[in-house]
């Protein structure tokens, strides 16, 4: 069965960085778009960032510049590189499966990660 397993979430300063990992097994991962969502505490889960099969990325406007989705498919492992981070990146990150980004538009399906908080103290 599909099994999306994150890591690196933690307790950061502002300013500072962390790398998160989503492994995938159960998919023929390269074929499949990925994203990353997150929620904070009384907020909506949301996509920070998706990444096509092919490589095309998008980021949420609030993660510009300073997030960076990639990918590794002989690790079957996507990654999200934070940096510059501030207290509004607390939350819970997860990872998904997708279908595609269609119009500028990621397509989720219901495979999660079990999610990884990352904390960022101001």
């Amino acid at each position: 069965q599909v099994q999306l397993v994150e890591s690196g979430g933690g307790l950061v300063q502002a300013g500072g960085s962390l790398r998160l990992s989503c492994a995938a097994s159960g998919i023929i991962f390269r074929l499949n778009a990925m994203g990353w969502y997150r929620q904070a505490p009384g907020k909506q889960r949301e996509l920070v960032s998706a990444i096509t099969s092919g490589g095309i990325t998008n980021y949420a406007d609030s993660v510009k510049g300073r997030f960076t989705i990639s990918k590794d498919n002989a690790k079957n492992t996507m990654y999200l590189q934070m940096n510059s981070l501030t207290s509004e990146d607390t939350a819970v990150y997860y990872c998904n499966v997708g279908r595609g980004i269609v119009g500028g538009t990621y397509l989720p399906t219901n495979y999660w990660g079990q999610g990884t908080q990352v904390t960022v103290s101001s």
